[in-house]
């Protein structure tokens, strides 16, 4: 996105006191029990952020998937409040907006630090990006990507030592919509100046396209610019405005990704654009089955007709909007979904959830009632989701009765429905029958815990039968 508010940078409201002394109390724990003993064990070893597959993986080893929004930080240098702001939201990443120096800045070293050190003390993975590289061939007062890695380079002190916590989105939206076939090259090229100059983080690369790549070149392309990457740490990232306006859209693009068994994220998106609809329940609801990030855009501060796409009025999170709300607080929003990446020291994602003990009653009212004597280990639903006619999605949640390792669950179709496509699970159908198992890392589940585990398209009328489940 490119949007800029024409009024200046605030001055910034005082930081809240606790986030001080939290900081205080941290830095005097460590410097008394001994720094290297109470480091995270990614932070330990030296490790950052990896891929497996179509997951980000984080420095301990968990996968990591990002729920968060983007803070324009080159255009709003007052307002750096936005990161605690955020985190007490239940972010779990910020994409920050730099300037490389073509258009904006550029954001000098001394500032990424400053912004680095406050996302670690407010949790927050930090996904960093240069803004000057927007609409490249198409805008001309746009940087190269080339001229995005030199930006890097330039501040590469302060990001050694960091890959536990931070990912370079190299340009933002860098090839506009005339000769967009040329983003394959440049970011095969860019994706190797980084390697050589000595750069271990996961790299980020933006779609062409203004981000939206409508006409599929990163789709197309992405192996081929995935084996550019001699480490093999590069993160897609497509933007979802208006050309993502049918739930289908969204559906066949990630398809796509998994398909190629690749990562993909949703680096920015929003519920209205240029007077458009976008489809973000459907982004919401997607990412959250088949574990994809996404970071809204944006925290605040839009302008040029983008106002709408703010979350909250005047970097004031007492004054959330409507697209705020749908961010933060709808079913598959940040506070509903969002944890933390274990580097922080949390209890890694997955496991999170304490058993109740057996004189209480469970956290959620859909978990009141044990399940039947005889049914095993857990349950389990089907959810229908979204139904166009010709097909339909469907959701499916497992709930433990006792702490699952693993799950198989099988039901009987009852008007002919075909399963087409699936996500995190391992599925089959024989007739009307389906058998369905979890790939590894949706496979634990506390005991009393509901978790939305896979998802699936298929034909038919939709439906939602009943699931046997059994643990495995």
């Amino acid at each position: 996105m490119n949007n800029i508010n024409s009024r200046a940078g605030t001055a910034p409201r005082g930081r809240p006191l606790r986030k001080w002394l939290l900081a205080a109390v941290t830095a005097l724990t460590v410097a008394l029990a001994g720094a290297w003993a109470l480091l995270p064990a990614g932070a330990q070893t030296g490790g950052g952020f990896s891929i497996n597959g179509t997951q980000l993986i984080d420095a301990n080893g968990n996968p990591f998937v990002m729920r968060g929004s983007s803070h324009a930080q080159v255009w709003y240098q007052g307002e750096f409040d936005s990161y605690s702001e955020l985190s007490d939201l239940g972010a779990n990443t910020v994409r920050v907006v730099l300037g490389s120096g073509q258009r904006w800045g550029p954001s000098p070293a001394s500032t990424v630090a400053d912004i680095i050190d406050e996302c670690k003390a407010n949790q927050l993975i930090c996904v960093l990006e240069v803004h000057d590289t927007t609409g490249y061939g198409e805008d001309g007062a746009a940087a190269t990507l080339d001229q995005a890695v030199d930006y890097w380079k330039s501040i590469q002190s302060v990001l050694e030592g960091q890959e536990a916590y931070v990912l370079i989105n190299i340009g933002n939206e860098p090839i506009g919509n005339t000769d967009a076939a040329q983003w394959t090259d440049a970011t095969k090229s860019a994706i190797q100046e980084m390697r050589a100059a000595g750069f271990d983080h996961t790299l980020v690369v933006d779609a062409p396209n203004w981000g939206q790549d409508w006409e599929h070149i990163m789709r197309d392309n992405a192996p081929e610019v995935a084996a550019a990457d001699s480490q093999g740490n590069t993160l897609f990232s497509v933007h979802m405005y208006q050309v993502f306006g049918t739930s289908q859209t969204v559906i066949d693009y990630f398809d796509a990704f998994e398909a190629m068994d690749l990562p993909l994220i949703v680096g920015e998106y929003g519920d209205e654009h240029q007077g458009q609809p976008v489809a973000w329940q459907t982004v919401q609801s997607e990412a959250q089955a088949r574990g994809i990030g996404w970071l809204a855009w944006s925290y605040s501060g839009n302008g040029s007709g983008a106002e709408n796409l703010d979350q909250v009025l005047g970097f004031d999170p007492n004054r959330m909007t409507t697209w705020g709300d749908r961010v933060f607080n709808s079913q598959y929003g940040i506070a509903n979904t969002a944890e933390r990446a274990s580097v922080f020291g949390g209890t890694p994602p997955d496991d999170d959830t304490t058993p109740p003990d057996d004189d209480t009653t469970p956290p959620d009212d859909d978990e009141t009632t044990p399940p039947p004597a005889g049914d095993g280990d857990c349950t389990a639903a089907i959810d229908v989701v979204n139904d166009w006619g010709s097909g339909w999605q469907g959701n499916v949640s497992v709930t433990a009765g006792e702490s699952l390792g693993g799950w198989t669950l099988t039901w009987t179709w009852p008007g002919g429905q075909t399963v087409q496509s699936q996500w995190n699970a391992d599925l089959s159908q024989s007739g009307s029958s389906v058998t369905a198992s979890d790939v590894g890392w949706n496979g634990s589940i506390a005991s009393g815990q509901t978790k939305e585990v896979f998802g699936f398209i298929a034909s038919g009328p939709a439906a939602a039968p009943e699931v046997t489940c059994s643990a495995a």
